[in-house]
């Protein structure tokens, strides 16, 4: 009872506070935290104070006052001088009891808040736990912060997140906002993809050309969408030295990388002669594995030194990450002046070659005081003994180098890769499957099992990745980043021991608040209500039994059976219910304090609906795993259409399907461009054979080599969007329905949206 009065005490007043011995929504958690004693209240005449002539400390209070304005219209003021009672301080300690120069101490008394750190980065990010504080929940004014002591620091050196710019073009201002994220989520080190096959990002005065035409592709157009406009863009030098002093001063470092052997066709586009056949091809509208290499010439390996000169003078990071991936050595293993350098060195495989490659630049970065980091795919062939290999293959490329002394970053793919959907919602948007959880991020462990203690010291920490192919928007890097983020800085920071799954749940209500108050279009996936009722059983008995739960098993559940907004006095969901048809089912997860979690879910229940398939509840017909979601162009504007196709096999399966009094069925199309780069995996696209030069979709019953039942003729004009309807032979029971586009695979691939059966009295076309 005393509990609760004091938080009505507060609300009344106008405050904001967590019940006190309640854990404070601090993401990610630190490593050490206790409670006692009486806490402060944050006024707008509570003053920042730090020490004259401290650069660091003001730069971390500056930041804190204005992260305070924004989310909290808290106008805090930074002052010089003394520390005083009742203000935040910002000090600098050489002996603060912490192991490193970004641990901190916090402490909230009576008296104010104070932060000690050794040095810049501690008090940053003593900073960033302070404001925290005085963001408990969604709010503005004045704040009562509970008691705490807090001795913090991280448990990895590397907490990374990877941005590709080459697939999609950033903005400086929409970099900037994903360093500041990271920044409030302890991220340190900001691994900027700057060049692939589909664009060349980065100002190199010496050659010109490289952004002229290297920046700027045409993307594919299918059908009637009518003639592309050059997509691109790059960051002047200019632009460069402004954001990598931006994220040092959020003690953030900038990796660039500078992607070789492979993943070069844009480089080559621009100046041929660094290419294998000597031929300009386009910059890439493709998507994945392009064949173009860098020959391995002197002027090739001279060209890219001078270009490390110029990147090395924009950026002061140690590392220069390299790439190294995915070079598909065709170009070499076909070239006579490959073949006679090759035997010139006496290197006797591609593999071989391209550690020879990599070394060169390794060595070139050694002589300047850098060092390489590149993916797994180095240590093939051998690999130079300073460099740091980053692990996406899994975690086998980690295994390896740290086994062989070298140190190493956990990124594997699909684990900590953020262009995997976050959950299997029909109602999500782009991404790679199988999808990737909240909680799958949260519980990734960052040195393998396999490492003994001395191998696990070359671990020097995780990072995510996030591959833009799929993510046209600034609105998908967020939703594809966030929250998935909170819980990979709490993997990079936290002790193992304090990591607790449901204890972080409990805890990202208060960030969720965080993300909205500075505009953050954040994924709810892991918290949105699913609707779930056996589409079969209601289509038979014409009433449905209803199971509501979400991905994180969190929230207080709430929904209602009348098509009306739910809320905290909607009814609570306990276990399933019986509901007639027709009805519109709408649900929603609460936190304890009533705020939503998700946005609330509708799911209409009516026989048409219930005989109908959306994009995402389609699966794979059987023979490849692969399964991606795409917008309807490469370089679209908004989140939605999406289409989950299989670029190996433009097939998919209506699993269950209830054909009683059937007759019909309708599929919603959608005309994709075919601009993926296979490599040697191109062998494995399967062709249907069509009776007609533009191809139909057949229905097969079944099983893909089942009875046909239904067959649709393709528009030959393929447009951006069309409806194709036929009638189905008369059937009975539940079925698999096996749908395949019998379309030349030259050409488009078609997307399904959804698929509806029809009975007699709808049949007709």
């Amino acid at each position: 009872m005393k509990k609760t009065r004091y938080v009505l005490a507060l609300a009344l007043c106008g405050l904001t506070a967590v019940a006190h011995g309640a854990t404070p929504s601090l993401i990610p958690m630190p490593a050490q935290l206790s409670e006692s004693g009486e806490g402060f209240t944050v006024t707008a005449q509570t003053p920042i104070v730090v020490d004259g002539g401290d650069a660091d400390a003001r730069g971390a209070a500056d930041y804190l006052a204005s992260l305070a304005a924004h989310t909290r219209h808290l106008a805090l003021q930074v002052r010089t001088g003394v520390p005083e009672s009742g203000a935040i301080v910002l000090k600098r300690d050489p002996q603060a009891p912490v192991a490193n120069a970004e641990g901190y101490v916090l402490d909230v008394t009576p008296q104010g808040i104070r932060v000690t750190a050794r040095d810049g980065a501690g008090l940053f990010y003593g900073a960033m736990t302070a404001w925290q504080l005085l963001t408990p929940a969604q709010g503005s004014g004045d704040v009562r912060v509970e008691p705490v002591h807090i001795r913090d620091e991280p448990r990895f050196t590397w907490r990374g997140l990877m941005l590709d710019s080459c697939r999609h073009f950033w903005s400086t201002d929409e970099v900037r906002t994903v360093i500041d994220q990271m920044a409030q989520h302890k991220l340190n080190v900001l691994h900027w993809h700057l060049t692939d096959d589909q664009g060349w990002r980065i100002e190199i005065k010496r050659y010109p050309e490289l952004t002229r035409i290297g920046a700027w592709r045409t993307p594919p157009t299918v059908g009637k969408q009518g003639e592309a406009k050059p997509y691109g863009g790059f960051y002047t030098q200019d632009d460069i030295r402004a954001i990598v002093a931006y994220a040092a001063a959020r003690h953030i470092t900038v990796v660039p990388e500078l992607d070789m052997p492979g993943h070069a066709q844009a480089a080559v586009a621009s100046y041929p002669e660094l290419g294998v056949t000597g031929t300009r091809p386009p910059v890439s509208p493709d998507w994945g594995v392009n064949p173009y290499l860098y020959n391995v010439d002197d002027h090739t390996i001279e060209f890219l030194h001078n270009v490390l000169d110029e990147v090395m003078a924009l950026f002061p990071s140690t590392y220069i990450h390299v790439g190294g991936d995915e070079a598909v050595k065709d170009q070499w293993k076909a070239s006579p002046t490959v073949q006679a350098r090759m035997k010139a060195l006496g290197i006797k495989s591609e593999d071989a070659m391209q550690s020879w490659f990599i070394e060169q630049m390794g060595k070139y970065l050694m002589a300047h005081g850098r060092r390489l980091v590149g993916w797994d795919e180095i240590l093939e062939g051998g690999v130079p003994p300073s460099a740091t290999v980053m692990s996406w293959r899994g975690t086998q490329g980690a295994i390896d180098a740290a086994k062989q002394g070298h140190d190493v970053v956990l990124a594997p793919a699909p684990q900590l890769y953020m262009d995997s959907m976050q959950s299997d919602r029909p109602d999500e948007t782009t991404g790679r499957l199988p999808s990737m959880s909240l909680e799958s991020y949260y519980r990734f462990e960052a040195v393998p099992k396999e490492l003994n203690a001395a191998q696990a010291k070359h671990v020097l920490g995780l990072q995510a990745t996030l591959f833009t192919e799929h993510m046209p928007t600034f609105r998908h890097i967020e939703h594809a980043a966030f929250p998935r983020l909170d819980a990979l800085s709490e993997s990079a920071w936290t002790p193992v021991k304090q990591r607790d799954w449901r204890q972080f749940l409990a805890r990202m209500p208060s960030q969720l608040a965080r993300y909205r108050t500075q505009d953050i279009a954040y994924a709810d996936s892991a918290f949105a209500v699913s609707v779930d009722v056996d589409r079969n059983a209601a289509i038979t008995s014409g009433h449905a039994s209803v199971t509501l739960a979400n991905q994180a098993k969190f929230g207080n559940v709430h929904y209602t059976t009348d098509g009306s907004e739910p809320g905290a006095s909607s009814p609570l969901y306990v276990r399933p219910f019986a509901v007639n048809l027709p009805t519109t089912i709408k649900a929603v997860a609460l936190a304890d304090d009533g705020t939503a979690l998700a946005a609330a879910r509708t799911r209409v229940l009516d026989l048409p609906s219930l005989r109908t398939r959306s994009t995402g509840e389609l699966e794979n017909c059987p023979g490849s795993d692969f399964r991606l979601r795409v917008q309807p162009t490469p370089d679209a504007t908004s989140m939605a259409p999406t289409y989950l196709i299989n670029v190996f096999d433009n097939c998919r399966m209506v699993r269950a399907a209830r054909l009683d009094g059937i007759a019909g069925i309708r599929v919603e199309t959608a005309t994709l461009p075919r601009n993926y780069a296979l490599a040697h995996d191109a062998k494995l696209v399967v062709a249907y054979k069509s009776t007609a030069p533009q191809g139909e979709l057949v229905v097969r019953l079944d099983s893909c080599r089942g009875k046909e039942i239904a067959s649709m003729p393709l528009p030959t004009d393929q447009p951006a969007t069309f409806t194709l309807q036929g009638a189905v032979a008369k059937q009975a029971g539940t079925h698999n329905l096996c749908l395949a586009f019998t379309s030349p695979i030259s050409g488009p691939i078609w997307g399904v949206g959804a698929v509806t059966l029809l009975p007699a009295d709808q049949a007709s076309p």
